[in-house]
């Protein structure tokens, strides 16, 4: 085994809690395994922490007033038992990270100056479980070429959300991260937000009319572009301009032709 990928394989194990407890690594003996737990926890809390200060940063601002800091849960318990099965930057351990913040500052009845607070929980969950899971990190010449093929069925991007919210958070969002006395209020008036990610891991949130929302709920992989524009309702040409929209968002995906 080269230096290389004795290095990739100790990386692993401090990411992978999985991998750290199976006989395949555990029978190389390579490091104390007291130490290299200790270290990849604390990893793990650094990693998250950033997220959740990241990604949470709302109700962070909110905590003044909710009293609950959302990367709070880091110190908790159920925090702890997760570790166990985290496998850092995917998007279940992401998932479940999320769900424990969440919960965290979901225990205490929120103020009536905050009935939006469920629907910015979910906002920031859904945001934090778009970013996760792999990305591409160089396009490849292998890649441009397959691109060039003739594209299959669109499909939903795995970790893409559309979110149905009884309030206007985007007009309130900008507001919370200033300065203010009395908390800022967001207008009771639905709204239909999707969050989706691209492959190189930018995380983008937009509107999302009656057509963009057809096309991102019937997107499985299987329907063809005409049956897709026949079940949306679209004509062909508003189908393909939908798409190409969603697909540079990274909410749709084309699977090349063989």
């Amino acid at each position: 085994m080269s230096d290389r990928e004795l290095q990739d394989l100790v990386l692993r194990a401090l990411a992978d809690a999985p991998f750290r407890a199976s006989r395949e690594w555990r029978d190389r003996a390579l490091v104390e395994p007291g130490r290299l737990e200790r270290f990849a926890r604390f990893l793990a809390r650094h990693f998250y922490y950033e997220r959740i200060v990241h990604f949470f940063k709302y109700s962070r601002a909110l905590a003044r007033v909710t009293g609950r800091c959302p990367e709070a849960v880091l110190k908790s318990a159920d925090f702890d038992a997760l570790l166990a099965t985290a496998v850092l930057g995917s998007r279940e351990t992401a998932r479940d990270v999320a769900s424990l913040a969440v919960r965290h500052v979901k225990e205490v009845t929120p103020p009536p100056q905050l009935r939006y607070l469920n629907d910015l929980l979910r906002y920031e969950e859904a945001m934090m479980i778009a970013e996760a899971g792999p990305r591409v990190w160089r396009d490849s010449a292998h890649e441009r070429a397959a691109g060039s093929s003739e594209p299959s069925a669109p499909e939903r991007v795995e970790g893409t959300a559309l979110l149905d919210l009884a309030y206007d958070l985007p007009a309130v969002l900008p507001r919370l991260l200033q300065s203010w006395v009395e908390v800022p209020q967001a207008p009771a008036q639905p709204v239909k937000l999707l969050i989706a990610r691209s492959p190189h891991g930018r995380v983008t949130v937009a509107r999302a009319d009656a057509a963009v929302a057809s096309v991102v709920e019937l997107a499985d992989g299987r329907k063809t572009l005409e049956q897709l524009a026949r079940e949306a309702g679209l004509r062909a040409t508003d189908l393909e301009t939908t798409l190409v929209g969603l697909s540079d968002l990274g909410a749709v995906r084309f699977a090349t032709g063989s």
